[in-house]
């Protein structure tokens, strides 16, 4: 069926161009009367074929782009503070970045809609990070300067999705091949096939892992780059997006859809993973190129949009509440024939930073959920506890003129930490000490700004009200080695820095200097991986191996060393059984994945026990039959 050419026929003759933008169709006029009147005619159409059709303006009858700028400023109140206005003539569309996107949108999109009318161009807002971000600004650039090269992409993605789009096929099978991640944390990789598609879920690295432990098997017959149709990614974290880049390299052209947040700390993580290989004298797996590559081919969703991907499989993503961006993947298979949620990294529970992940959803027969916090042993304690128990710790270490060390992740737990030390001291529960922030977590903390709209209801209305958490005058940036020997040999203070599992970065340096001294503290928070220093150390190792100039160096650890579990992005074991317990509706079969052997085996057979549910614990590169 061809459902361009059915959708002009319906249109009479008011159609020049007509084009998928993915799963999208663009259709383009230049009869401005239509184009500013024929709304109604489009949404008649929309409810036949129950797909999303935007009416657009022929470059024809633009107006210039100096006028439309020029008519743009005088239609927008100052107060908006718009920061740039980008033109992208090929799709008609105007972006438009403001400090305050509310002021442009104005009271049920009028502002907007005056815009339209006046220019015929098509607006588009953006939120400008209220921390200057430059990898926000470079992801935007990679986008508008290919944006004919955009348009044939994403026309290119619809004309493959409609080729065999059938709404009324339901036959036909559906398999995944746990290519990483199966029994263990690290380097997660699904492969879903099903008669019409193959897709990607994830694709991470083990950062603990050495050789070829460390990534995900691609030398499996069911793996051909060439025929691989998607890529679908739950979050930003490198285990679950690192090797994204590679498969660009590799030869992929095709769309990796994600949501906007994941797409640009995706880009950032990329970048400094090339950074650490240079410092550890290792040749980078990819290049910035690359990155460059997988940005042009992002296709990124909001929360609970849904698109199709492939002829067959539908996608939406609902929040995950584990950092920002995240998102649980559900897929509607064959027109409904299966539904499968892959919940990737998610967290049951309220933060300060993320509204916790949902739990009802319109159907799903199958569910791979994470394990991370998956056995008896991993109840995590009270939140509230444990940053109470931090802060003493804290509180402590400074009163004996001791330094704090923070290893983090650079997305999800460190800003976390940063907005509790910041209140702490803020009122007065810890002293006023310099807190410094080093390695990314300065620019994903720019990126927190640039999207409120995926942060908790609190931190969203702070932002919205100008009282930003992550602009606080508290926070000190340490960009170069001159800053870092400051802070090294500067008086008490608490430091924040990546790698949260001492893996290479910033935590490392620090490391070596604070660790023999016994008034000095380290907070293990995140997750620590096998093979990782922060494991040694967390296991008891008092004297550890670091890479150091010219060979390796061996350190005592004598600092005071405590791990805190209760402050984790992950989902409890409490909370991995009570988001079962509260699921709607119930799935028919629970797979197992990301978790080390132990606790995935722990958790499902806890979730059978419970709920009679038919539960799998995959083993690496095994593959099972959903249908």
């Amino acid at each position: 069926m061809d459902i361009l050419k059915k959708i002009i026929e319906k249109l009479h003759g008011n159609i020049t161009d007509a084009s998928f933008e993915g799963a999208n169709i663009v259709l383009y006029t230049n009869n401005e009367k239509f184009f500013k009147e024929g709304e109604g005619k489009i949404k008649e159409i929309v409810n036949d074929i129950k797909k999303r059709i935007e009416l657009r303006s022929d470059q024809k009858i633009l107006l210039e782009q100096e006028k439309t700028e020029a008519e743009i400023k005088r239609i927008v109140p100052e107060e908006a503070e718009i920061t740039n206005i980008i033109f992208d003539p090929h799709r008609s569309i105007v972006i438009i970045e403001a400090k305050k996107p509310g002021l442009v949108i104005g009271k049920q999109g009028i502002i907007l809609e005056e815009i339209k009318k006046s220019t015929l161009w098509t607006p588009q807002i953006q939120r400008s990070p209220a921390i200057k971000s430059q990898i926000t600004e470079n992801i935007r650039e990679v986008l508008y300067a290919n944006n004919n090269y955009r348009r044939k992409f994403l026309n290119s993605i619809g004309k493959k999705i409609y080729k065999e789009w059938n709404p009324e096929k339901t036959e036909g099978w559906i398999r995944l091949t746990f290519l990483g991640g199966a029994r263990q944390v690290g380097r997660s990789c699904i492969l879903i096939q099903t008669n019409n598609s193959k897709i990607l879920m994830d694709c991470g690295v083990d950062v603990a892992s050495h050789g070829e432990n460390k990534f995900p098997h691609f030398d499996v017959p069911e793996f051909d780059i060439s025929q691989l149709d998607a890529i679908i990614i739950s979050h930003a974290h490198l285990d679950h997006v690192g090797l994204v880049p590679y498969l660009y390299k590799m030869g992929y052209k095709g769309p990796i859809y994600m949501t906007p947040p994941t797409r640009d700390i995706a880009a950032l993580l990329s970048l400094d993973f090339i950074g650490v290989a240079y410092k550890q004298a290792a040749q980078p797996l990819f290049s910035s190129k690359d990155i460059k590559e997988m940005v042009k081919h992002s296709i990124c969703l909001n929360y609970n949009e849904v698109t199709d991907v492939t002829p067959d499989i539908r996608l939406t993503f609902y929040n995950a509440g584990h950092v920002l961006g995240s998102a649980m993947v559900h897929l509607n298979i064959g027109n409904g024939a299966h539904n499968l949620l892959y919940t990737g990294d998610y967290k049951y529970a309220r933060t300060r930073l993320l509204d916790p992940v949902i739990t009802n959803f319109p159907r799903v027969e199958s569910v791979i959920t994470e394990s991370t916090y998956g056995s008896k042993n991993d109840v995590l304690p009270p939140r509230k506890e444990t940053e109470e128990k931090f802060l003493q710790m804290v509180k402590e270490t400074i009163e004996k003129k001791g330094k704090v060390l923070i290893p983090e992740l650079g997305l999800g737990h460190a800003q976390e930490t940063l907005l509790r030390v910041e209140e702490a001291i803020r009122t007065g529960e810890l002293p006023k000490v310099p807190m410094y922030v080093d390695g990314m977590i300065w620019d994903i903390n720019a990126i927190h700004t640039a999207y409120p709209d995926f942060l908790s209801n609190k931190i969203r209305s702070q932002i919205f009200q100008d009282n930003n958490p992550f602009t606080s005058d508290l926070f000190l940036r340490v960009g170069s080695p001159q800053e870092r020997k400051k802070v090294i040999e500067g008086g008490p203070c608490i430091v924040i820095a990546t790698s949260g599992m001492l893996v290479g970065g910033a935590s490392v340096e620090y490391l070596k200097h604070f660790a023999e001294n016994k008034n000095n503290l380290m907070v293990l928070s995140c997750y620590q991986g096998p093979g990782s220093i922060g494991r040694k150390i967390q296991d008891g190792d008092r004297v550890v191996s670091i890479d150091d100039e010219g060979g390796k160096k061996q350190i005592n650890v004598n600092l005071r060393v405590e791990s805190l579990t209760g402050l984790s992005p992950h989902a409890g074991r409490n909370e991995l059984l009570s988001f079962f317990s509260h699921m709607r509706p119930r799935p028919k079969r629970i797979i197992v994945d990301h978790g080390e052997v132990s606790k995935s085996l722990d958790l499902a057979s806890s979730l059978y026990k419970l709920n009679h549910i038919e539960t799998n614990v995959p083993r690496l590169l095994e593959t099972l039959r959903l249908r």
